[in-house]
């Protein structure tokens, strides 16, 4: 090869390993207020799941107090009903209070 030659193709690689990292596409995460919107609901999911299981243990206790006091048992299962029922409802309040009011 003659130095003609070999300067053209020193030029040639020298500008394509310049470039290589200036084409390479960037990492990185985009927030959106989508995104943001997402968190949001997942935390608000997070919160109703607990006040669900909450309310499942409670209606556990509330069932094995009224075994306990001698209570009938189908007395005791409509307790255990009830109480988790509530807890139901208050979930469900938590997710449709925060999710209508756009937060």
């Amino acid at each position: 090869m003659n130095h003609k030659v070999r300067s053209r193709v020193g030029t040639a690689l020298l500008a394509l390993l310049t470039a290589g990292p200036l084409l390479w596409p960037a990492v990185g995460y985009s927030e959106t207020e989508g995104m943001e919107r997402r968190d949001d609901r997942r935390d608000d999911r997070g919160e109703a799941r607990d006040t669900r299981q909450e309310g499942r243990d409670e209606a556990r206790d509330a069932k094995e107090e009224c075994k306990d006091a001698e209570g009938n048992r189908s007395d005791c299962r409509q307790e255990k009903r009830d109480t988790k029922q509530d807890s139901r409802e208050e979930a469900r309040d938590i997710k449709t209070d925060d999710t209508s009011t756009g937060e």
